[in-house]
């Protein structure tokens, strides 16, 4: 994803293209609107000073610790994940461990 943070306004841009699903016209309509607003800051979504986005906690996705695997999917189901966005991956994975834990679900799908 080529993001670029704008140091000006404390915020990432993306760009359409980069959003993981499809979007309907209106959709886009409302983005490309948004595009051209200036951000408004209030109380509940204040202007975060540097110091305050030095607490934010990076993710280091080079220390993984859970071993990377490839299995196979049908469509349906991988669009559905991905329709809850970034990260559909790691709820594949909390999916299958809780199921893996449920002796009747797995003796069902064997």
């Amino acid at each position: 994803m080529d993001n670029q943070w704008n140091q000006k306004t404390n915020m990432v841009k993306m760009n359409l293209n980069e959003l993981d699903k499809e979007l309907s016209v209106e959709e886009l309509r409302e983005l490309e609107e948004a595009e051209k607003k200036e951000p408004v800051f209030d109380e509940d979504s204040p202007l975060l000073m540097k110091e305050q986005m030095m607490q934010f906690k990076r993710i280091n996705h080079e220390n993984r610790t859970k071993p990377t695997i490839s299995l196979r999917i049908s469509p349906a189901t991988l669009k559905k994940a991905k329709q809850y966005g970034k990260g559909y991956t790691g709820l594949l994975s909390r999916l299958l461990d809780a199921a893996i834990e449920d002796e009747e679900l797995v003796r069902k799908c064997i």
